[in-house]
């Protein structure tokens, strides 16, 4: 049944997952943080959700326009579902922003594979990630990504090594124009600080720290599956996989070291997660076998919101 819906891209699936983050989003403010908002602060959280919505449909054209997983809707699926193992993160807004900028980063770095207007994809994917940093200045650690991507497509072209610097300065203009315009120019001093204040408390929690062990250990047996099953696979499949995989490394190093109070970043592991879980799913060939993983997957999500409320 979950196979049937959620195998094939329709429009449906859409409606699904919208429909249900949209409800989860502000079940989550209202119910489980107990938010209030004034009129004007709804507005802004109207914004936001319309923001991770869209992420959805970034998603979906990443995986699909670079052939990462098959036509099918399994990576919006596990999206959404992430968003209820780790609900806090739907109450981050600098989460969602940074995570949406750190897809556009990924759209246009796994979109080098093509060796088409390399520099221009350089160019801007560097120029995204250094606008996600606005919001947690840690993911400046993904720029790594940029360099890798650069190692793996075009390493012998010393121009392409150059593009990153080039699009920082422009960052660095284009920020420091409006900061001064908006007579806040003590911004960029203040906001990169690149602190490291360990949550002990966060991890200490067994129920924080177990779901955060399991998911990181279940995403990693993910992906070796999938790169077990790439095999042989053209070089571009396995390349991209390579980055979607440093990506989901970097997010959980930010993770550890922007967690504290009302930081919850772990969004930013999600998109790389998602894939690898959709590859899982695509490697499973038995139809039955396949159809019982995909309960699990749904049911789990919600056993362990279910466990983290019932403990609190």
């Amino acid at each position: 049944m979950i196979s049937i819906i959620f195998g094939k891209t329709k429009p449906i699936n859409y409606i699904i997952v919208l429909s249900f983050l949209f409800v989860f989003y502000w079940s989550v403010h209202f119910a489980l943080f107990n938010k209030f908002y004034v009129a004007e602060e709804l507005v802004g959280q109207v914004l936001i959700l319309a923001l991770l919505l869209f992420s959805i449909f970034v998603v979906n054209f990443i995986v699909k326009r670079n052939k990462i997983t098959g036509t099918n809707s399994f990576p919006l699926m596990y999206y959404a579902l992430l968003t209820v193992i780790f609900p806090e993160t739907l109450a981050d807004s600098n989460a969602i922003f940074s995570s949406f900028f750190l897809l556009l980063a990924s759209r246009r770095l796994l979109s080098m594979r093509s060796l088409k207007n390399i520099k221009f994809k350089i160019f801007d994917s560097t120029l995204w990630i250094l606008v996600s940093t606005l919001f947690y200045d840690w993911a400046v650690l993904f720029l790594l990504l940029v360099f890798a991507a650069i190692y793996f497509y075009q390493p012998k072209i010393k121009k392409n090594w150059l593009v990153p610097f080039a699009a920082g300065f422009t960052f660095f203009m284009i920020t420091e124009c409006v900061l001064v315009l908006a007579n806040s120019q003590d911004f960029l001093a203040n906001h990169y600080q690149f602190k490291f204040y360990p949550n002990m408390v966060y991890f200490s929690y067994w129920g924080h720290s177990t779901k955060l062990i399991c998911y990181v250990l279940g995403t990693f047996l993910a992906g070796l599956i999938a790169f077990l099953k790439l095999g042989k696979g053209s070089v571009g499949q396995v390349v991209t996989m390579r980055l979607i995989a440093l990506s989901f490394i970097i997010g959980i190093v930010l993770n550890v070291l922007k967690l504290s109070d009302n930081v919850y970043p772990i969004m930013v592991t999600f998109f790389p997660a998602v894939v690898f879980f959709t590859k899982y799913i695509e490697s499973i060939r038995r139809p039955n076998i396949k159809e019982i993983i995909l309960m699990v997957s749904i049911a789990l999500p919600f056993l362990v919101f279910a466990s983290s409320m019932a403990l609190k």
